[in-house]
């Protein structure tokens, strides 16, 4: 039998359905500070498999990732209405990403 290493946070069902497929299993239960560092990995991880993603997959990958997002607001305490209010200002102050716009340099001026 070959035992397959992850050490990473999974969702609450996964156990279960690893139980009935017929393998075995260990799982921990996390502090609060561990379990919020491993929603961070795991933010990391749903970032990069939305980030290679190709269309047909994209929105599935989306939806985990923002998964993750709110067990993260949920983990810190921060309401989604406190988001939308970040994301608001950010946008009146910096625009948001309609324009397409990359940025390529910028240079200081030697006046």
């Amino acid at each position: 039998m070959r035992r397959q290493e992850y050490n990473k946070l999974v969702r609450d069902r996964i156990p279960e359905m690893i139980r009935k497929s017929g393998r075995e299993y260990k799982t921990v239960t996390l502090s609060k500070t561990e379990y919020q560092q491993a929603l961070l990995q795991k933010l990391i991880e749903e970032a990069q498999e939305v980030a290679t993603a190709n269309d047909a997959d994209l929105a599935t990958e989306i939806a985990d990732l923002l998964e993750v997002v709110d067990a993260l607001l949920t983990s810190y305490g921060i309401s989604h209405s406190q988001i939308k209010l970040e994301r608001d200002q950010k946008r009146a102050t910096k625009g948001d990403f309609d324009q397409q716009i990359m940025l390529l340099w910028t240079e200081e001026n030697s006046a």
